[in-house]
């Protein structure tokens, strides 16, 4: 008996688990209700992210944008069954006196990956992200070294920043010494 039950209580994980990563109905039809969170196409500037963490073993469902979502967006984006993750990946780093999002908004148990290319272009860039509210994890992906190290000491002083991924052909660590964050590399093979 025990293993019947267990059986089934597999089979209804697997189906609310499919059921949570289906699209909302509507979503992928231009023209939506205003509000409603928009299909988004991946675009070439960071070819898309998945995430990935062996330590979260929790059902649930991310959410994923390729721009800033507005605090509408957020509220959408909350209200999604059993949210863990809003992914946000952004082609350039927001500019100039940006407002960001309250990311305190999200539920409790919701993080935001927001998802960088490059290094700041300046110290307000990143600056502006110490001031954001809310569950923030920061990852940037960078083509290599800084050419200052002096960037490496900002981005030691970043709240928010996770980790740093490099692209880079051959990894090295030569460059990132002053780093004191989590160091990835990435090579994409064609």
């Amino acid at each position: 008996m025990k293993r019947i039950e267990i059986a089934a209580l597999l089979a209804v994980g697997m189906i609310v688990g499919c059921m949570a990563g289906a699209p909302l109905p509507g979503a992928d039809t231009p023209g939506g209700t205003p509000g409603a969170l928009e299909t988004m196409r991946p675009t070439a500037a960071l070819s898309g992210a998945l995430v990935l963490d062996r330590a979260d073993v929790a059902l649930g469902t991310t959410v994923e944008f390729h721009r800033m979502p507005s605090a509408m967006e957020l509220q959408d984006a909350s209200e999604e069954f059993a949210l863990r993750h809003v992914v946000i990946e952004l082609p350039a780093w927001p500019q100039g006196n940006i407002d960001l999002p309250r990311f305190q908004a999200l539920p409790p148990e919701a993080d935001a990956i927001v998802i960088l290319p490059g290094y700041p272009p300046d110290r307000s860039s990143l600056a502006a992200w110490n001031y954001a509210a809310g569950p923030i994890r920061m990852v940037l992906v960078v083509d290599g070294p800084p050419g200052d190290s002096g960037i490496l000491d900002d981005l030691n002083l970043a709240r928010h920043l996770e980790r740093v991924v490099a692209r880079m052909e051959r990894p090295s660590r030569a460059g990132f010494e002053h780093l004191q964050r989590p160091l990835s590399f990435l090579h994409a093979v064609d």
